[in-house]
């Protein structure tokens, strides 16, 4: 008998069925649960609300009904090497998407998993994989869109699509319309040409050629931010000319001595 897993088509497509929860625990939660079930999709998870939402490190992510919560489940072929070009796939598909509500050249990307207006976070990426088969994984690409409202207590300042001009109709579910053909483009670039899926990240990058901050307390580094890496690393010049490569971290830009952004 031949292996019955032969001709299956489980990447990402723009016809994958989107399930819609009124409240869930998290959308990358049940993916798991689903890929842990071998059920690898391609689906996507919709959350009008979270309870128990979260971002990259455990961290809480408010998930207040309005914004939407969705992952995208799905098998890589590539792996889990693969599996880390998604952050950089989805945070372009959020910006394609964001076009068709606001206008262009507001947002931001900060290495290597927010989209952000102005230092204000307008999007959180939760990238989680697993393996299925020696060569292939899956993946979950969770996006928390502030859609019509800002969260407090994110830890950071936020930012939504209407507060950056977008029509009061704008909801959830049409900008998961937007959202997903946008994101089948992209994680294709991501596969086939990762190289120029960088270079257009890199066009957006926030604080580039800029000084920063990546890690905290006695394990942060500063240096200038010098674009990323074949990879997808955040590459730091030192300023005794040492060019770091960094795999995970915060960013952080450095104030400016004697900005008067606080003024402002």
């Amino acid at each position: 008998m031949g292996d019955a897993s032969v001709g299956r088509v489980h990447s990402v497509r723009p016809d994958a069925p989107v399930l819609w929860f009124d409240e869930i625990d998290s959308t990358n939660e049940e993916a798991r649960r689903r890929a842990q079930a071998d059920d690898f999709g391609p689906v996507w998870i919709a959350g009008r609300k979270q309870t128990a939402g979260r971002g990259r490190l455990g961290r809480q992510w408010d998930s207040p009904t309005g914004n939407l919560f969705v992952t995208a489940l799905f098998e890589e072929e590539g792996g889990l090497v693969k599996a880390t070009r998604y952050p950089f796939a989805a945070g372009l598909a959020i910006l394609d998407a964001a076009s068709a509500f606001i206008e262009g050249g507001q947002l931001q990307l900060k290495w290597p998993n927010d989209v952000r207006a102005s230092g204000q976070k307008l999007c959180g990426i939760l990238v989680e994989a697993g393996t299925t088969t020696a060569k292939s994984c899956w993946v979950a690409c969770g996006m928390g869109v502030n859609v019509r409202f800002a969260p407090e207590g994110a830890g950071q300042a936020a930012t939504s699509l209407l507060d950056l001009g977008a029509p009061q109709i704008v909801n959830a579910e049409m900008f998961l319309d937007a959202l997903r053909p946008a994101f089948v483009k992209r994680s294709a670039q991501a596969s086939s040409d990762f190289e120029s899926l960088l270079a257009d990240w890199q066009k957006h990058a926030e604080g580039l050629g800029k000084q920063v901050t990546v890690g905290k307390g006695a394990d942060a580094q500063s240096g200038i931010f010098k674009g990323v890496g074949p990879d997808g690393a955040l590459l730091l010049a030192s300023a005794d000319g040492t060019t770091h490569t960094i795999r995970a971290g915060d960013v952080e830009l450095v104030k400016e001595i004697g900005s008067h952004a606080a003024r402002d």
